[in-house]
């Protein structure tokens, strides 16, 4: 759930007087390739005589038949909240609690045709807990609960996800923000998209740092044009034109520090659904591409599926001798309650539909509109500082630093040397921010099977990229040797 839905359920749940209390919301379901989420869209509070408080507290069935029907008409599901205004962490159902919610979820499901979703929150320190219903009355727990704002709050169920222990190797990083936070941030699914420049060495650091899932999205091989911007990568692995997602996979496993790391290759692209679903079933994504659809999909998943994304890029002038005139890197966290990446100046939506037609892949296209060639101009000195920013502000996102989470938008000069905060408002008009929580019901950007393959690099088209590729490596052979 966004932080402010967070804000309004507590502000009810959480009495004056002690007493439990509860209420309706409804939500939208996000499905990825293993992950099935339920994304809390919207507080249905109960009207005057639809529920009553007596040290616990009742609903009526008709304040539940009235969400439920309106969840129906919308396309949603519904979920039941009660608080625990004494309690800490996660809350396991009382023989009460089960029955209570159990009784509905037959006629929730029959209404909406979705499972009934049963939420928890413990007042004490402001965790939840949650479960899906089957119409049977059985249920299934949740393994977290996510809150996304500022900060990225997440309640863990230690039974199905517990904590690890921090290693030796882990001493330094632990010590920066301390057993519970290393504890919380290592059991984040965090998602590398594009191991570039920037994004092998994002990758290679989280898996440092002790994260234990760590997956990188790259459907692009190992060239030797690439080796002066991949420090990963060896001559060999650009003479076999090795995927870079494997790249990815041998750096992180050799710089792991978790006891049980686990890397998740994603030989993908992220405009295909394939991607697309497998970005779903991470906590956090870093944006590390360099092409207008890939950023517009993680842009759109940031707020339709609640899914922080951190992204950055950077541009840099050459005056027409060649000599650099300025660099200029930004970086920023998208999702709700921020401008998105089309409002803060970083999206142009002309470029998506160019680039969804294909025509970045038209050497002539790209010569007839004047506009440099993308991904051409790249140092790997200077790719490092979007790096290091992008870290930044994912430790500012999880760890939140005296309880200040993530700045906002941020551009730094190489010319002056100067770091500042970029002011961005929302467009009225925005076609990304006002689709919060929309999950499955979000508006298909990802190329489908009606997409001509010269029109986006899908797994067709990269797969006969690697086999003509495969053959002219068989031809070259033996002058590299």
């Amino acid at each position: 759930m966004t932080a402010d839905i967070h804000e309004t359920l507590t502000r009810h749940l959480i009495r004056e007087d002690g007493d439990e209390d509860l209420c309706l919301a409804m939500y939208a379901p996000s499905t990825g390739a293993f992950r099935d989420t339920a994304l809390v869209r919207e507080a249905c509070l109960p009207l005057e005589g639809e529920r009553e408080v007596h040290g616990n507290a009742t609903i009526t069935g008709r304040y539940v038949l009235r969400v439920a029907r309106e969840a129906r008409n919308h396309g949603l599901g519904v979920v039941i909240l009660h608080s625990h205004p004494r309690g800490r962490g996660w809350q396991e159902l009382s023989g009460l609690d089960a029955d209570a919610e159990a009784s509905y979820a037959h006629m929730i499901a029959q209404v909406t045709g979705l499972p009934l979703i049963g939420m928890t929150f413990a007042g004490t320190d402001e965790k939840w807990s949650a479960r899906r219903w089957s119409p049977d009355g059985n249920h299934v727990a949740a393994e977290s609960v996510r809150v996304v704002g500022a900060r990225l709050q997440v309640s863990w169920n230690e039974r199905l996800v517990p904590a690890p222990s921090a290693m030796p190797s882990q001493l330094r990083t632990v010590s920066a923000w301390g057993d519970r936070t290393q504890a919380s941030i290592a059991r984040l699914r965090v998602l590398v998209v594009g191991s570039g420049s920037v994004g092998m060495d994002v990758a290679i650091r989280l898996a440092a740092t002790g994260i234990q899932k760590v997956g990188v999205m790259d459907f692009d091989v190992v060239e030797e044009v690439n080796r002066d911007r991949l420090v990963a990568a060896t001559r060999r692995d650009a003479r076999r034109q090795f995927p870079k997602v494997d790249v990815a996979g041998r750096a992180c496993v050799n710089a792991a520090t978790a006891a049980d790391f686990e890397f998740q290759r994603h030989f993908l692209n992220v405009t295909t659904p394939e991607g697309q679903s497998a970005a779903l079933d991470y906590d956090v994504i870093f944006s590390c591409v360099d092409r207008p659809w890939a950023r517009a999909i993680l842009n759109q998943i940031a707020y339709t599926d609640l899914i922080p994304v951190i992204d950055g890029g950077i541009g840099i002038d050459t005056f027409d001798a060649g000599e650099m005139r300025n660099a200029t890197y930004r970086t920023h966290v998208v999702r709700p309650g921020r401008p998105c990446l089309q409002c803060n100046g970083q999206l142009d939506p002309a470029e998506v539909s160019r680039d969804r037609l294909g025509l970045f892949d038209d050497p002539t296209y790209i010569e007839k509109a004047g506009q440099p060639e993308v991904g051409k101009q790249n140092v790997t000195m200077l790719s490092a500082s979007v790096m290091a920013s992008q870290l930044a502000l994912f430790v500012s996102l999880v760890a939140a630093p005296s309880k200040f989470g993530e700045p906002g938008p941020l551009r730094f000069s190489l010319t002056t040397h100067r770091l500042e905060h970029v002011e961005a408002t929302t467009n009225p008009a925005c076609i990304y921010e006002h689709l919060v929580a929309r999950g499955d019901q979000r508006v298909p950007l990802a190329q489908t099977a009606a997409t001509s393959p010269a029109a986006g690099s899908g797994p067709i088209r990269t797969q006969i990229g690697l086999v003509a590729r495969y053959l002219v490596g068989l031809v070259n052979w033996p002058h590299r040797r």
